[in-house]
């Protein structure tokens, strides 16, 4: 990263600088906020809040875009919360260990690749539900809850939907996955757990996993109807289906999409004779799409 000590005592700049240098970072510095100003290519900004006589908002406007860590001799007012309402991300009190201003460093460049990364799926899902109109009740809604759907995007629909309304963390998980009980079984229950592929379990794999969910916040999905009374179901119908919208799948993912999802309803004999392959290559499709065939 390419950062930027702003700091009138060139000994503690020149420290810093080495020690962040060590670390890979590209450092720069200057004394004063005037000359800090002149240019605004920099991932972050140290900021020291006891220069006299210097204006720190000019500063923070133009490195808007950046992570401003202030270096403080002490709190108050004018060194902390102003600059921090202002736009600073945080600030370190001096002196300080140079491994703590790495931490923080990591800490918010982290935070800024999840929150990129948050924005461009939040667009994907916005993108990719654009065609669903389907409205639900959320909040008269309770967990678990069991939805069935033959158009998996109106279940994927319904479970972030209810997470977005909920305002609460997703955790998506695949029944295709052998480490899928595993991993339900250590969520704790105060997170949703989106579950999906219920179809790929046998009747008695799914006792286990009902126990399972019985008291989390879980939506399991199936694009088979859920014959278990004893659950809250929710049909989602529709008569859409995976090659509606204007969707073409091509031959490969044609091919994963039905032997994933109807390899426990036929012996492969017939499954490859309804695909027009053979067993061998219906065993080949398996092993690369690390499909698991359940016994």
């Amino acid at each position: 990263m390419k950062i930027l000590i702003i700091e009138n005592e060139i000994y503690l700049a020149q420290s810093i600088a080495t020690k962040l240098s060590e670390q890979g970072h590209i450092c720069e510095m200057c004394t004063s906020t005037k000359d800090a100003i002149k240019s605004n290519n920099y991932d972050v900004v140290l900021l020291s809040t006891n220069i006299n006589g210097q204006d720190f908002n000019p500063v923070i406007e133009t490195f808007k875009k950046a992570i401003i860590i202030l270096m403080v001799s002490y709190i108050s007012n004018d060194t902390v919360s102003k600059p921090l309402a202002c736009g600073a991300k945080d600030y370190i009190l001096k002196p300080f260990m140079i491994e703590e201003l790495i931490r923080k460093i990591n800490h918010y460049q982290d935070y800024e690749k999840l929150k990129k990364r948050n924005e461009a799926y939040d667009k994907y899902l916005t993108h990719s539900f654009s065609a669903i109109t389907t409205e639900h009740d959320y909040d008269s809604i309770e967990l678990p809850l069991f939805v069935s759907s033959s158009y998996q995007k109106h279940s994927d629909f319904f479970a972030f939907e209810y997470a977005k309304k909920k305002n609460q963390p997703l955790h998506f998980i695949t029944l295709s996955d052998p480490k899928a009980i595993n991993e339900i079984d250590l969520i704790g229950g105060n997170s949703i757990i989106y579950i999906i592929d219920l179809q790929t379990l046998k009747k008695n794999e799914r006792k286990n996993l009902y126990s399972l969910v019985e008291d989390k916040k879980a939506i399991i999905s199936s694009t088979d109807k859920i014959e278990d009374e004893e659950f809250k179901v929710l049909e989602i119908k529709s008569e859409n289906n995976i090659f509606d919208q204007g969707e073409i799948l091509p031959i490969e993912d044609y091919v994963k999409f039905m032997v994933l999802n109807y390899q426990h309803k036929f012996p492969d004999t017939e499954l490859s004779k309804k695909l027009g392959i053979s067993r061998k290559s219906l065993w080949e499709k398996r092993k690369k799409y690390d499909i698991v065939k359940k016994k």
